[in-house]
């Protein structure tokens, strides 16, 4: 014999209605924008590493502190919506580092154009997202500004790259090409896996 679920159940179904109803596009957005603020956070985690101590490293330092906050936010709605991280967050944790120390280690240029192509994917990203969000007129509003004060950090940094010399960067065009295909990739997966 099947029981019905205790009276407590219920009530804490009740009062965490939000969370208990699941809408797979919020969770897919809040899924792969965890993977992708994890994803920057070690990126500036790598250029620091190598470049913190020079001119570059207040400017880095900065990036990255956003980026912190960012992924700070996107982990407390992981748990706020019950929003099953993406399994592949270890090796999101492992690229982004390996990316921004390796493109560090091929000078500042090469650093500013990594941040100008990934934070070119991102801002499409999110604005696609934006739209999205808007579509549905029960849109949860913390979450729409959320992306939308982020999607406008990450345009500060684009812009930020470009003016301390990303163009300048060697093969700046295959570069920063290589790069967004590699988000490409990563999103897409990160929304599924």
């Amino acid at each position: 014999m099947i029981r019905p679920p205790p009276r407590l159940l219920y009530q804490v179904r009740r009062n965490h209605s939000a969370t208990w109803k699941k809408n797979p596009k919020l969770d897919q957005i809040i899924r792969v924008d965890h993977a992708g603020e994890l994803g920057a956070d070690r990126i500036y985690a790598g250029q620091y590493a190598v470049l913190g101590r020079t001119a570059e490293g207040p400017t880095i330092q900065h990036m990255w502190d956003q980026e912190k906050i960012h992924r700070e936010k996107f982990e407390s709605l992981i748990n706020k919506y019950r929003v099953r991280p993406t399994v592949l967050t270890p090796i999101w944790n492992v690229a982004g580092f390996v990316l921004g120390a390796g493109t560090a280690l091929l000078g500042k240029e090469a650093a500013m154009a990594c941040t100008v192509a990934v934070e070119t994917v991102i801002v499409d990203h999110y604005n696609d997202q934006l739209r999205t969000l808007m579509e549905d007129p029960n849109v949860d509003k913390d979450i729409l500004q959320t992306i939308t004060k982020f999607r406008d950090e990450e345009q500060e940094h684009h812009d930020t790259g470009i003016n301390h010399g990303a163009e300048q960067a060697p093969f700046y065009q295959a570069l920063t090409e290589v790069i967004k295909a590699g988000c490409k990739v990563a999103i897409a997966v990160s929304k599924k896996i």
